[in-house]
């Protein structure tokens, strides 16, 4: 039972720093008049944030292997809630944007260090299900602020928000620092059959490039859909939030059983190419729905929200078995850091093609990445983890 409890406190620290780091866009409407600025600058705002997690992912993951979770934790998401605290008592534009910046680059900590978490407590036919319990963090993250966010915006403004995002990541800081423990066996010992680098695999690096091309979908989706339903639909802000508060919600049960599945077939990338090509009807359904302004769009966009992110654990907790635990923490770091260089120039690269021909030419480049990660996912030849 411990090691659910140890999970339980990884799950809520990256929850609690999701708000501040990726539930911005959810008062996308609000952002872009509190400032009066574009779509595009708009999307730079919200994705500030990405700027500090590339700066510290892999510096996080080594003092993870070095130092265990607890420090990190405890450390890194407490200074984000400081950070996201300030930033409610500054207006000008790149203040807020520098302050979010180095929020991202303090609560990176929580994305590095629920990954060793699972590898360090759970044994392989585990490591799927508990992965995916772990993926629940940004999901359920995300349903708070869906829910929490544009009603905190609507009643108090951006200060407001960014308030509510410092006091959810400080009271989950507080519990890592206090109850998160190491392992019972130093999972160091688990990878001496992998003491030399793990990128002498092309396998890993497969992953890698997998995960950078699923995350562009997962950005135009997250960063647009609500200004989506909004600006196209004639959505009430607080409404759309809740439908992807809703969606987010459905997401976790998804991820859930996406690890779940990986477990009882002992395979990580085959569930992961299945997962790939629903997304491509989903997401084709939405290009058009989006295109043609019908219902269409509501109900696919709503389903690609939770689609688009089913399979990031499984490509998550691949990364971190070919790494092996002693050198998880850099791998997982250097993933993260791969999805976040892809997530920092998809968004206003996605807002200034939105801005010239609609949401609908978003969508599409989000379907053409999923169509381009079908021969790269690494499917060929993997062995079931049985043990």
């Amino acid at each position: 039972m411990r090691r659910w409890l140890m999970l339980a406190l990884g799950v809520t620290a990256h929850a609690g720093v999701t708000l501040g780091l990726f539930g911005l866009p959810l008062v996308m409407p609000e952002i872009l008049r509190h400032f009066n600025v574009l779509l595009p600058v708009g999307a730079l705002i919200v994705n500030a944030p990405a700027i500090g997690i590339l700066a510290a992912l892999v510096a996080w993951g080594a003092l993870a292997d070095r130092h265990g979770e607890r420090l990190i934790l405890g450390l890194g998401v407490g200074t984000a809630a400081l950070l996201f605290a300030a930033a409610a008592f500054v207006e000008q534009t790149w203040a807020v944007m520098a302050l979010l910046a180095a929020a991202g680059a303090a609560g990176s900590a929580a994305m590095v260090g629920g990954g060793r978490i699972v590898l360090g407590w759970f044994a392989p036919p585990e490591r799927g299900i508990a992965m995916g319990l772990r993926q629940v963090s940004f999901t359920l993250g995300m349903a708070v602020a869906a829910f929490a966010l544009p009603p905190m915006a609507r009643a108090y403004g951006l200060p407001g928000v960014f308030l509510l995002c410092s006091g959810v990541s400080l009271l989950a800081a507080g519990l890592a620092a206090l109850f998160l423990r190491e392992p019972p066996h130093a999972i160091s010992g688990e990878s001496r059959e992998r003491a030399r680098s793990p990128y002498r695999q092309a396998a890993l690096w497969r992953v890698h490039a997998t995960s950078a091309l699923h995350v562009v979908p997962q950005v135009v989706v997250s960063t647009y859909g609500v200004d989506c339903l909004v600006s196209s639909y004639g959505w009430d802000d607080v409404a759309a939030g809740r439908l992807f508060g809703v969606a987010a919600i459905a997401g976790a049960a998804v991820r859930v059983a996406a690890g779940r599945w990986s477990d009882r077939t002992g395979l990580r990338m085959r569930p992961l190419l299945l997962l790939t090509l629903w997304n491509l009807v989903v997401l084709a359904l939405l290009v058009a729905g989006a295109y043609t302004g019908s219902a269409l769009g509501v109900a696919a966009l709503a389903l690609a929200s939770v689609m688009t992110v089913a399979g990031n654990g499984l490509a998550y907790l691949a990364a971190g078995e070919l790494a092996g635990p002693g050198w998880a923490g850099k791998v997982l770091g250097t993933h993260n850091t791969v999805q976040n260089t892809v997530s920092l120039a998809a968004g206003p690269l996605a807002g200034t093609l939105i801005l010239g021909t609609g949401y609908w030419a978003g969508f599409a480049a989000g379907l053409a990445c999923v169509v381009l990660s079908l021969p790269v996912i690494p499917f060929r030849g993997e062995q079931p983890k049985r043990s």
